[in-house]
């Protein structure tokens, strides 16, 4: 009797992991400043993507980059520090979505003169889609739609050739506020993609501010990065 309750403890015990490991849509390894007063918003970040099943883990970007190998997904936040992170998780062969446009050239996502290749401006709500079939573009409509219930910052890039442009700034389309790389593709400084590599336009404490379309297009682009391409 004993025996057959032992084995029918494990053989639950397998059904119910391999049915977390089966239900789970891909590990996420979380970058952000742990010790910062906008925790409270990537914790938001997190809660959402715990809702469309990823498993999210934490990280302060003091960890070694090493304990990222293994995860399918990479996410900088725009809350680390940029002057001390460098092109740290740049080398990796694992996908990797960022909105922290101080680290863009860093992450050869773009050139390294801010103001000029990266930068934010301070107040917008309206973004334009110009390349609406891309995934990325989340099925919104082709031209002006609005992301944010109020103005608010929104971090641009001027990406490489090897980019895909999904988004741009209202009137300046050379201001890129969502743009994704292939894996293979030419980044900036000639540098080849590892994996996907994708940009996102919010700021530190503008994800609670999501509209529908705002929120669409930040599932789109986890959707998208963390899928590998079909070959």
């Amino acid at each position: 009797m004993k025996k057959t309750l032992t084995l029918l403890i494990v053989l639950l015990t397998f059904s119910v992991a391999h049915a977390q490991k089966k239900a789970s849509k891909g590990s996420i390894y979380y970058v952000l400043r742990m010790d910062y007063r906008d925790r409270p918003v990537d914790e938001l970040v997190k809660k959402r993507l715990d809702s469309l099943g990823y498993q999210v883990t934490l990280a302060d970007q003091s960890e070694p980059v090493s304990k990222a190998k293994g995860y399918d997904l990479i996410i900088i936040s725009s809350t680390v520090s940029s002057q001390d992170f460098g092109g740290a998780y740049k080398d990796l062969p694992i996908p990797l979505l960022t909105w922290e446009n101080d680290i863009l050239d860093d992450l050869r996502f773009t050139g390294k003169h801010k103001g000029v290749d990266f930068g934010e401006v301070e107040k917008e709500h309206y973004i334009y889609i110009v390349n609406a079939p891309h995934p990325l573009a989340a099925g919104l409509e082709p031209g002006i739609n609005s992301v944010y219930r109020k103005d608010q910052p929104m971090g641009w890039g001027k990406p490489g050739l090897g980019a895909a442009t999904i988004a741009t700034m209202p009137g300046q389309p050379d201001k890129a506020i969502i743009f994704g790389y292939e894996k293979g593709a030419t980044m900036d400084y000639d540098f080849i993609a590892p994996a996907r590599r994708t940009m996102l336009f919010l700021d530190n404490t503008t994800f609670p501010l999501l509209k529908e379309n705002g929120l669409k297009l930040f599932d789109a682009a986890v959707s998208w990065t963390i899928t590998k391409k079909a070959l």
